[in-house]
């Protein structure tokens, strides 16, 4: 009993000492840590992002402005300076120059190639996620391959390709090539994504009876949409500024589109600076849009799939 007694007097007694001591050290402030206090400013970092922001507005804020004014006042004034009577005859002109089927051809070529490339890249992206083996692996190396292939390396297999199948000078002579280069950016996209879900939710539908059309459909398609988006703006962007093959596989002017009529408008207007920079804000206005409004889902896209 005695034992027992002292026992419990000692336990208490420490505890009753190590009381205070805990509350002390509770009490006490924390010392800092090193390196989490205010920060200096990188000032020679906020002095290049200034000047390269400069450099990337000068050039727009010159396109917009000269586009306003008249040639009096282009060749009178400085090239930045603002217009003194801004006018939209230089926008009237250029709509009046069928400025409207080369926007038409346009809108077809990057719609029905993007869509192409789209459905193209998906069938070919899940059978390389779902498939175990050297298969796998060596269909994704030629994708790959096709990123190091130049575009220019392959115009003149591609115009004799054209030629021989009777699509020169008709808007499919762009669409298929467009589409086809624009296919293995698409799988490596797509590809990532889908590499996500997980191995139980293909396992749960196939035993549900489902095959692979309907695991395409139900369960790849929805939970890869914003791949999907990114691969549709990022390949409409490419697309719609295509030079090479429009230049190169079309002749007569209604199978034009906008950036070849950019060409056209340069000659036409050699010396109405204003009008051509007119055309210019024109054609990349649909372009703008389409980013301004997916820029989202085109950055998360292309970041999401390679941040493991």
């Amino acid at each position: 009993m005695a034992t027992s007694t002292s026992t419990s007097t000692s336990t208490s007694t420490s505890k009753s000492v190590a009381e205070p001591a805990r509350r002390a050290d509770s009490a006490r402030p924390l010392p800092r840590r090193k390196g989490r206090g205010r920060e200096r400013p990188n000032i020679p970092g906020g002095l290049g992002g200034f000047v390269w922001l400069i450099v990337i507005i000068a050039p727009v804020y010159y396109i917009i402005v000269t586009s306003l004014k008249t040639q009096a006042d282009v060749y009178a004034d400085g090239p930045l300076a603002l217009p003194a009577k801004p006018t939209l005859d230089n926008y009237v002109l250029v709509l009046q120059n069928d400025f409207f089927q080369y926007f038409l051809n346009s809108v077809i070529v990057t719609l029905v190639a993007t869509a192409l490339a789209l459905a193209v890249s998906v069938l070919a992206a899940y059978p390389i996620v779902r498939s175990r083996g050297s298969f796998a692996r060596g269909t994704m190396s030629i994708y790959l391959l096709g990123l190091a292939i130049p575009l220019q390396a392959t115009i003149i297999p591609v115009y004799l390709l054209i030629t021989k199948m009777g699509l020169y000078d008709t808007l499919w002579a762009i669409i298929l090539p467009a589409a086809a280069f624009a296919i293995p950016i698409s799988v490596l996209i797509i590809v990532n994504f889908m590499r996500d879900i997980p191995a139980e939710l293909f396992e749960s539908m196939r035993m549900d009876g489902a095959g692979d059309w309907r695991i395409l459909r139900s369960l790849v398609l929805p939970l890869v949409q914003p791949a999907l988006v990114t691969v549709g703006i990022y390949n409409a962007l490419g697309v719609w500024n295509g030079f090479l093959f429009p230049l190169i596989l079309t002749q007569s002017p209604q199978n034009r589109v906008l950036p070849l009529s950019l060409w056209t408008f340069q000659g036409q207007f050699s010396v109405n600076v204003p009008a051509i920079l007119a055309a210019v804000v024109l054609s990349a206005l649909p372009m703008l849009a389409a980013y301004i409004f997916g820029r989202r889902y085109l950055v998360a896209g292309l970041t999401a799939g390679f941040g493991k």
